[in-house]
């Protein structure tokens, strides 16, 4: 398998087969609490998308030029959320100076970044599998592009919902549980139950 085979299996894979939300269960909070508008949803999707870009290209720099050949692989977990949380601190301050529109648009949904848990996850997942710094930015911007796309869907799913004649106890939260454990299902599809 050459390289760029390599790449889009690695992207196709993070977008669809081995979604963070739908099949490791990574960024829930989000999911549930942004998917409930469109507008918030792509907000969110963009801004964790770029995220976890540049969050992947630097610890993988980091981890193969830094943590491996210094034998302190042990270390990643706590380097790698003082790089997220820096990250996160330097993308807000950038793009609060160089586009006030965006920064007011994403709201508070940027410093909550920090704490989401794919963003950590695609970290670990890239070094899990020993990506090259490419493999890890492909990987980064597949897990983010399908972060996004499963809040849109999630956040087309709940608007319709809202507007469904549906008893009392089944609005809001519960309806939005049974609608992500279909959409797992239906992704599961992608990966060939056995």
């Amino acid at each position: 398998m050459n390289n760029s085979t390599s790449l889009i299996t690695i992207f196709i894979s993070m977008v669809i087969i081995n979604n963070l939300i739908l099949t490791k269960f990574l960024g829930l909070c989000p999911f549930f609490g942004v998917s409930k508008k469109l507008s918030n949803a792509l907000s969110m999707g963009a801004a964790v998308t770029l995220v976890m870009v540049i969050a992947s290209l630097a610890t993988s720099i980091i981890y193969n030029y830094i943590l491996i050949p210094y034998k302190v692989e042990f270390m990643n977990i706590i380097i790698y959320i003082l790089v997220i949380a820096s990250l996160v601190q330097i993308v807000e301050l950038t793009i609060k100076r160089t586009n006030l529109i965006l920064y007011n648009a994403l709201g508070i949904y940027l410093p909550l970044i920090t704490t989401n848990c794919a963003v950590l996850g695609i970290t670990l997942i890239n070094a899990n599998n020993n990506f090259s710094v490419l493999q890890s930015v492909i990987s980064g911007l597949g897990g983010g592009l399908g972060f996004t796309l499963m809040l849109l869907i999630m956040s087309g799913i709940r608007e319709r919902l809202e507007l469904a004649d549906a008893p009392s106890s089944m609005r809001g939260l519960p309806a939005a549980f049974i609608v992500a454990a279909l959409l797992a299902l239906a992704f599961m599809g992608f990966s060939g139950l056995l």
